[in-house]
């Protein structure tokens, strides 16, 4: 998305507990940045009973650049949250990504 859009649009990605999985969130829209993250964090709470794990990737600032957080939680407990920052080189230049770095983990679906 970076490297097509110029931008970062939060998406999320969910393991049934079928074990089926399965990408989510929207496509660009001029609210995206700032809506559409609580959106698809809330509908993921919905529908917690049917998933195994989620995958949520969203936009932060850090103090020194820009970056994707991922975070990842299990039914059972477990979270892990990463960011990797990266430097948007433009259009034509490309994306360059930086060291990932392990954060605090917090949960947002199974709270």
């Amino acid at each position: 998305m970076l490297e097509k859009r110029g931008e970062f649009y939060p998406f999320g990605a969910a393991m049934s507990t079928g074990g089926e999985s399965r990408l989510l969130g929207g496509g660009p829209r001029r609210d995206t940045s700032t809506a559409a993250l609580p959106m698809l964090v809330d509908g993921l709470r919905l529908d917690r009973a049917d998933f195994r794990a989620v995958a949520i990737c969203s936009y932060v600032r850090l103090p020194d650049s820009d970056a994707v957080r991922v975070n990842l939680e299990h039914q059972e407990g477990q979270a892990v949250h990463f960011v990797v920052p990266y430097d948007n080189k433009g259009l034509s230049r490309g994306v360059e990504y930086g060291e990932p770095r392990r954060g605090t983990p917090f949960r947002q679906v199974w709270t």
